[in-house]
């Protein structure tokens, strides 16, 4: 490998290994932010207590039966497939359906091309998303991009090198409709998501240390026609955490994490 190729490699271990970091300084101040997609919330590690899962059930999921025959993991149950998008505008899938999947078709596609190194191609992406009511939330979310680029050893206006490409892959969901007062039930939906995310070096070999099993979340507003990231404390105050993510955890499957998969 070159010298100037294994720069570049190195740059991509350094970014994803700042993002790590930056993830666990969040958590260790206790700051819990409900629709902030660059706040890498982790849920807490290990399987709950067998006294059931620590957060608030999702309200998309049922009450299940009580017998061991019904249970089930993410793992084992039915995957959500995702919608299509019919368009693609401004960095951002677009035309998504006023549905429960649509809403969650939207928060995936969202995260999943978020220039999330990259503040100019960010702000194009929020200001095409972003609720018009969220005063303050694009301006918030750049800066959040630019530390970012900063703790990496990246100026903190600018792309990043065409020579090292990132890929976020969103595993699994967990969504609820939040009961806000003087919102038509559905109107507003907060979508949980677990992912991974992988450098790829100007070699094109596999990335040995990708970011696995992160965990983030939006809050969703149905919103002149289209679905819109929100972060009002209306919204906020009715959000809540999620049990943490396991393939094969029925608590995870209980608290409403679903695999996800795309339309053939």
């Amino acid at each position: 490998m070159s010298r100037d190729r294994e720069r570049r490699t190195r740059r991509a271990r350094l970014t994803l290994a700042g993002l790590a970091v930056l993830a666990a300084a969040a958590l260790a101040g206790g700051g819990y932010a409900a629709a902030v997609l660059l706040n890498e919330d982790h849920g807490g590690s290990g399987t709950p207590a067998a006294g059931g899962p620590t957060g608030k059930p999702s309200g998309a999921v049922p009450s299940a039966p009580s017998a061991k025959a019904t249970a089930k993991t993410p793992g084992e149950g039915p995957k959500v497939t995702l919608h299509k998008p019919t368009g693609h505008a401004n960095g951002v899938a677009t035309g998504f359906k006023y549905s429960p999947v649509g809403a969650m078709s939207a928060a995936v596609y969202w995260l999943e091309e978020y220039s999330w190194l990259d503040d100019q191609k960010a702000r194009q992406q929020l200001e095409a998303v972003v609720s018009p009511d969220a005063v303050g939330y694009v301006d918030k979310e750049v800066s959040e991009v630019r530390k970012l680029r900063e703790a990496v050893g990246l100026p903190p206006s600018g792309g990043t090198t065409s020579s090292v490409t990132f890929t976020t892959s969103v595993n699994a969901i967990r969504s609820s409709a939040l009961p806000v007062e003087g919102q038509k039930p559905g109107d507003v939906i907060q979508v949980w998501m677990n992912y991974d995310r992988y450098a790829t070096g100007p070699d094109g070999a596999p990335d040995k240390q990708p970011l696995k099993d992160q965990q983030t979340n939006v809050i969703l507003r149905w919103q002149g026609g289209m679905w819109r990231l929100t972060n009002q404390p209306d919204y906020v105050k009715h959000s809540s955490p999620p049990v943490s993510y396991l393939p094969d955890s029925p608590y995870a499957w209980r608290d409403g994490w679903r695999q996800v998969q795309r339309a053939g």
